[in-house]
């Protein structure tokens, strides 16, 4: 008797803590049959690679494997305004869910859906029953996993490219857009010259340490 492959969607972030740059969430349906493969293939929690260019390199070459094997791929990118907004309000985890929802809606019929944040995502359930909200999701199925892998790849391409775009005033600055000394750094200097804080930058986190670049007055201009 045959046994009938199953299918199974996986929900993970990339860039929810990060002072810089976009949210980004994916939804992966993978069969049993492209879950095995891509473990096969190394495929795992997409931090687990690190953050170095060897760690991105092995996240991109995933990424593409899942694109290419797996059932259904979604991808949303949050900016940074709707981040803030959100916020604000006191409604990331809202606006998480809304988003997960929305590549749920969109995906195949599948047996069962993974995602990663068990009080995050676990207001889903009463719509879809069959429904995990685990933490640790990427352990529990590799659909999380390639989630994981495809939603960071997306954010380090999207950060690359504001790399780019301020090397040539600021130079490099590494980091993910973390709060870190590399972010600092950057943000000091853009703040020293632009009196501002970069687009990217969200407006949701505090800057006590810019003081003296913009002001105790600075208006963040969350709206």
């Amino acid at each position: 008797m045959t046994t009938r492959n199953k299918l199974t969607l996986g929900v993970d972030e990339a860039g929810r803590g990060p002072a810089l740059g976009q949210m980004v969430l994916s939804a992966v349906v993978l069969d049993s049959s492209s879950a095995s493969l891509l473990t096969r293939a190394g495929l795992a929690d997409s931090k687990s690679y690190g953050s170095g260019k060897k760690g991105k390199l092995t996240r991109a070459r995933l990424a593409k494997l899942v694109m290419k094997h797996a059932v259904f791929v979604s991808v949303q990118v949050v900016d940074v305004a709707e981040v803030d907004r959100r916020v604000h309000v006191s409604e990331l985890n809202l606006l998480e869910r809304e988003v997960a929802d929305k590549m749920i809606s969109a995906a195949p019929e599948v047996d069962r859906i993974v995602c990663d944040g068990e009080r995050l995502f676990g207001g889903l359930k009463a719509k879809y029953p069959h429904l995990e909200a685990v933490n640790n999701g990427e352990s529990a199925h590799a659909s999380v996993a390639a989630a994981s892998v495809v939603a960071k790849t997306r954010r380090d391409e999207l950060f690359a490219l504001m790399q780019l775009r301020y090397f040539g005033e600021f130079g490099e600055f590494a980091g993910g857009g973390y709060v870190n000394p590399a972010t600092r750094r950057f943000l000091v200097s853009y703040a020293d010259a632009k009196n501002n804080l970069p687009p990217e930058a969200r407006r949701s986190w505090p800057y006590e340490y810019l003081k003296e670049s913009l002001g105790d007055d600075f208006n963040a201009e969350i709206s």
